[in-house]
């Protein structure tokens, strides 16, 4: 007996009539697909439990937008300017 009464010829036969159907090009594809989404639901998964370890003060701190340390272009061309 294989899994739940289903014989291994069983599976096989399945198995053989899948590849007939869709091919195996086809098949590949959507092998991937799924483990391409399979990664990404245990990377989201782990990015959910890493911002549940942040301290909520850190996540607020996070999530502001601060503009400390950026240049915008009009500053730049300004202090171009004074250095000429």
């Amino acid at each position: 007996m294989g899994f739940g009464g289903i014989s291994i010829w069983q599976l096989l036969i399945v198995l053989v009539i899948v590849l007939l159907l869709f091919g195996s090009k086809k098949l590949r594809g959507l092998g991937s697909d799924l483990g391409n989404a399979v990664k990404g639901f245990r990377g989201a998964m782990q990015d959910a439990e890493k911002e549940e370890e942040k301290p909520k003060d850190q996540a607020k701190l996070d999530a502001t937008d601060t503009t400390e340390g950026r240049v915008i272009d009009s500053e730049t061309s300004k202090q171009d300017e004074k250095k000429v």
